[in-house]
């Protein structure tokens, strides 16, 4: 009957950690399912030493985490089990469940850098003005290929966009972002033609019954998941021979492309949305157009 007690108790404060973090710290529902299914599994192999969370130490969890290293897991994978097991930690002891936090002193694996892979200019052009029609469906298409471009929202925002958060007279939209953050991002005059088109002549059609709440909307008339943007998107750039080409892979091209332009780096980071400068600068690291024609005109093997 304890071990009952102690496991529903232990599910319940799970809950708790998870609900904070969905509803005070703005992490997407992907995160949460994430840790939750991180958390699980930690607390499963506690149970089978007849350990638990309220008595693990640290030496259970670098034990945890060593196994699922020897797993071949990817060190992403380890660090975000490691974020969950910290923050579980941390939440159970400032609200005074736990005494102790054995996940304090662990470390966190370093990640590879990876850098983004953004299209090239005449790729990305082919791709949003390939969705070229009038059916309601293809004027759906140009306005989001031309705003994830023109404007480099993040899939996620550009999902959640509503009709409010839309002033084509001012030419911005409202982004909502990580961490429920807020910001305004200018809309290009391609971005808010295409857009202007969608709400007036498509987004009608589109929608069933009730208003899907959403700018954006897919099957049934229903708000346009993460899951039916990126099939978009891979159908689109298909359709014109595009390879690599992924909703994020335009965010990356918008930076990229600015960048290469002649934009500053402060200016890039605000229009991203990014909170550190230095999630920005990875963009410095890829080759611009003026480094490869530099290369081709001096380098005897270029």
């Amino acid at each position: 009957m304890r071990n009952g007690r102690t496991e529903a108790a232990t599910a319940g404060l799970i809950e708790e950690y998870l609900e904070r973090l969905r509803v005070e710290d703005g992490a997407s529902p992907a995160t949460v399912e994430a840790y939750r299914r991180d958390l699980g599994r930690l607390v499963t192999e506690l149970g089978a030493r007849r350990r638990a969370l309220a008595t693990a130490s640290a030496e259970d969890l670098v034990g945890h985490l060593e196994a699922a290293r020897r797993q071949g897991k990817s060190p992403r994978t380890l660090a975000r089990r490691l974020a969950a097991i910290r923050g579980f930690y941390r939440f159970a002891r400032t609200t005074g469940r736990l005494r102790g936090d054995p996940a304090a002193l662990l470390d966190t694996p370093r990640l590879p850098r990876r850098l983004p892979r953004a299209l090239s200019r005449a790729d990305a052009r082919a791709l949003v003005e390939g969705a070229a029609g009038s059916g309601s469906r293809t004027v759906r298409d140009r306005a989001i290929l031309e705003l994830l471009y023109g404007s480099g929202l993040r899939a996620s925002e550009l999902v959640r966009l509503r009709p409010g958060d839309v002033d084509l007279q001012a030419q911005f939209v409202i982004c909502h972002g990580k961490g429920d953050r807020q910001r305004l991002v200018p809309l290009g005059t391609q971005a808010r033609a295409a857009l202007t088109e969608y709400l007036a002549t498509a987004r009608p059609g589109l929608v069933k019954e009730r208003d899907a709440g959403t700018v954006f909307v897919g099957r049934g008339g229903r708000p346009l998941t993460r899951q039916g943007l990126w099939t978009i998107v891979r159908a689109r750039a298909s359709a014109v021979g595009v390879r690599r080409a992924f909703p994020h892979a335009l965010r990356h091209s918008f930076a990229s492309h600015l960048l290469d332009g002649g934009a500053d780096l402060r200016t890039v980071q605000a229009l991203l949305g990014h909170a550190d400068i230095g999630t920005t600068e990875i963009y410095t690291h890829l080759p611009t157009d003026a480094v490869r024609r530099m290369y081709r005109r001096f380098h005897p093997r270029a």
